[in-house]
């Protein structure tokens, strides 16, 4: 075939497609490749890993008599459904808007190839069908790159094709019934979309487009109206083309049994769990999100938030692992019995781990960091995990003889006794400073840690994680829980618990940042925003479901955050919030307004089940249910404002950043099993049992240099912590007179000294300074607290 070049080269910016999907898909087993839907189409496929995207969307246009040319994903309107329940195995029925034809897809994998196969079927509902013609449009995205793509017309052994390229990665689309006329290009110049719009038929025949933003499009030859798609992913096009090949020569019918039946079964390992009506789809989406090539490893979702609205500088989008994500997703197939899988999580977390003891704020699947924050929770969280499975029956009795997550365990202890209670960032990835969610799970992980290390052979490291724990659960008000402020008086309360702090509730006065927000409307007072994240102090056993602090924070988050839709109550993660959608509806793009979590209800939920409220909790979970979308996908977010038709958001439903997001449907597979046990699922007993039952206190105050405490009350005592060895040298009298005592060290990175104060009367004012014993220097700078 003599080359014919299309024009217009690179081609438009490339981009994302719609974030909010009605279906996610793989095969169960080793055939890397996954799948995504919305609008009736195809979006991202991803292979050969489930971070990497290779196309953008795959899609169809019909052309008709007398100029009518229809887009199926703007054109027609879509009914997406999966004819076995729990198996993402996906039939499409899409119907002209006119009334003229009707269009059915099924959507699987070929559970042993990187192939996706698409069966379709044509019927014209006004005139003959062959008064229409039906083409498949294809957008590479190899690599996750739009740019850079090669497109060109080939075949495999005589069989026609239509291939794309970039670096090491190929794909290959062909048709059972081959194509008639065939053409590449590049996008918003010579694509083929471009010349059916213009034409009605491909008038283009291009044979190659180089290295830009790239279109293939291919007219199918069908037979009854019906015929089979093949996308293949391989290292270069003749692989691909093998494998496209290869799927087609197997057939539908033998694929698709193949992809039903491993699913069913492993479906039938959930089934002694609690069910509810979102329970199946759940745990077929957490598993879907699963990388092949590193079992374990599951990612927060195979959607770009806003994608429409994004290109190339958007690599990760939310196909990768967020730890606290990949904690939850775990905990919510241990809530839906799936142990080994749960157990697979823990061993990937255990590989990934830094060695300092932290994980990255998220991370491809190799391990290798994205973004560069760091979240306290996220080292916190892995520790509960394994507890959770421990308490469950998840890990193998090897796994218990030898102790094989300890080292994940102590390494992770030692990182947050040497870098809290303090995070540099949230839960929300976006403030710093002295959280609730935070501190809950810090301070719940490290009495699991002391529990672990008398279990280890290391019991001499449980007395100071329990000092640790106690001291930072004493301060929790002292840090976080505000009085008489003007937002307490207008919602009746004494006070409340606020989002974030910086220091002391004392300077809750003091502005601190916000994220996402316009210029001019970046900095607010800690004292008037609140968070649902208060609702963690109950969820991780720090405090009962009825202490008035709690109650009265509740309060506040309802004055303040609760929004009523037809379906129930919908919560905002905070006040002033600004991740989401503008208030015109046009996408997040680094400002807007946040909008409704459904998982916020699941929280609640558990709340008001920790409360005794089972009816209530019950209430919540079908709410809970209602903000799904199409299929039954759980949105991150869902609309809370009146309907914008043009930007397709309607009141409690989807909003545009993510669907699905995988810790919604983790948190729901929670929620039901909390239900049907009549308790939280995923409580940390050591929690509960010490502080809200025993209620243990602390008269132990730390001073750190992240954490420089200015008063301590009377009666407690002083303990400095650092990171290196030192000799203190400290006074009660204004230097009048001093001793020197040396640190000792607590085996988990910290070094610390107990200043004899709990006898010193209010009034009375330490002063220290250390002098560092390695280096051999003093740090020249004297650091004083006073008790109060």
């Amino acid at each position: 075939m003599s080359e014919n070049l299309a024009p217009g080269g690179p081609g438009i910016p490339g981009r994302w497609t719609s974030a909010a999907k009605s279906g996610v898909g793989t095969a169960l087993g080793g055939s890397p490749i996954w799948f995504t839907l919305s609008h009736g189409i195809i979006n991202e496929i991803y292979a050969p890993r489930i971070d990497e995207a290779a196309t953008r969307d795959v899609g169809f246009l019909i052309v008709g008599p007398d100029g009518f040319v229809a887009e199926i994903k703007r054109h027609a309107r879509h009914l997406t459904r999966c004819p076995h329940p729990g198996v993402p195995y996906y039939a499409v029925g899409s119907e002209c808007l006119q009334g003229r034809f009707r269009l059915q897809t099924e959507i699987i994998t070929d559970a042993d190839r990187p192939v996706l196969l698409v069966r379709l079927k044509f019927a014209a509902l006004k005139g003959d069908a062959e008064d229409y013609r039906v083409y498949v449009l294809l957008a590479p995205h190899l690599g996750n790159y739009g740019a850079g793509n090669t497109a060109w017309l080939g075949d495999y052994r005589g069989n026609p094709g239509l291939f794309a390229a970039r670096a090491d990665r190929a794909l290959c689309l062909m048709s059972a019934g081959g194509f008639g006329a065939r053409s590449v290009g590049f996008v918003g110049v010579s694509d083929g979309w471009q010349d059916l719009m213009a034409h009605g038929s491909l008038q283009w025949p291009y044979t190659r487009a180089e290295n830009g933003n790239v279109a293939l499009v291919g007219e199918l030859s069908l037979h009854d109206g019906e015929t089979v798609l093949a996308i293949a992913v391989g290292r270069d096009a003749e692989e691909a083309g093998y494998q496209a090949r290869a799927s087609l020569e197997e057939g539908f019918p033998v694929l698709l049994k193949r992809y039903v039946q491993p699913w069913e079964r492993w479906q039938s390992r959930c089934a002694a769990a609690p069910r509810g009506a979102l329970s199946a789809v759940s745990t077929a989406v957490i598993k879907t999100h699963e990388s092949k090539l590193i079992p374990g490893a599951m990612l927060a979702s195979l959607a770009v938030p806003w994608g429409f609205s994004k290109g190339d500088g958007d690599l990760g989008g939310y196909h990768l692992v967020w730890p606290r994500d990949m904690v939850q997703s775990a905990g919510g197939l241990l809530a839906a019995g799936a142990k080994p899988d749960a157990r697979e999580a823990l061993v990937y977390l255990a590989t990934t781990q830094h060695a300092d003891g932290h994980w990255p704020q998220n991370m491809w699947v190799d391990g290798k960091a994205y973004w560069q924050g760091l979240q306290m929770d996220e080292t916190a969280l892995p520790i509960l995990l394994l507890d959770l499975a421990a308490r469950e029956g998840a890990l193998l009795p090897e796994d218990l003889a030898t102790q094989r997550f300890w080292p994940m365990v102590r390494a992770a202890a030692a990182f947050l006794v040497c870098n809290g209670a303090v995070t540099p960032q949230d839960r929300w990835e976006e403030d710093g400073g002295y959280t609730p969610y935070t501190l809950a799970a810090e301070i719940a992980a490290l009495l699991v840690a002391a529990e672990y290390a008398q279990k280890a052979g290391e019991p001499e490291l449980a007395p100071y994680l329990r000092d640790t724990a106690d001291s930072w659960n004493a301060q929790i008000e002292r840090w976080l829980y505000v009085t008489d402020t003007p937002l307490a008086r207008k919602c009746g309360v004494d006070g409340y618990y606020v989002r974030i702090a910086e220091g002391d509730s004392n300077d809750a006065d003091e502005l601190i940042d916000i994220r996402n927000r316009p210029e001019g409307e970046t900095r607010r007072r800690a004292d008037e925003i609140v968070a649902t994240d208060a609702l963690a102090l109950v969820r991780f056993g720090l405090r009962a479901a009825a202490d008035p602090r709690i109650l009265n924070t509740l309060k506040v988050i309802d004055a303040e955050l609760k929004v009523q839709l037809p379906c129930g109550p919908a919560w905002h993660r905070y006040t002033a919030d600004g991740y989401g959608e503008h208030a015109d509806g046009s996408p997040f793009n680094g400002t807007g307004i946040g909008r409704l979590w459904p998982l916020l209800s699941g929280e609640r939920a558990h709340y008001e089940l920790a409360r005794g409220d089972r009816a209530a909790a019950a209430v919540l979970q079908r709410s809970f249910e209602a903000m799904a979308g199409p299929g039954g996908l759980l949105p991150e977010q869902s609309w809370d404002t009146a309907d914008i038709p043009g930007h397709e958001l309607f009141f409690g439903q989807p909003a545009g950043s993510a669907m699905p997001l995988v810790w919604a449907h983790a948190e729901y597979l929670k929620l039901v099993r909390s239900l049907g046990d009549g308790r939280v699922f995923d409580m940390p007993p050591q929690a509960w049992q010490r502080y809200a039952v025993q209620q243990t206190g602390s008269k132990l105050r730390g001073w750190r240099f992240n954490q420089k405490l200015r008063e301590l009350p009377a009666g407690c005592t002083l303990r400095v912590e650092l990171l290196a060895p030192a000799r203190i040298r400290w006074t009660v009298d204004g230097w009048h007179s001093s001793q020197d005592s040396d640190t000792r060290p607590s085996g988990l990175g910290t070094h610390f000294f107990d200043v004899p104060t709990a006898a010193l009367p209010a009034g009375a004012r330490v002063t220290f300074t250390p002098y560092w014993t390695d280096a051999a220097r003093w740090e020249g700078v004297d650091f004083l607290v006073a008790v109060v």
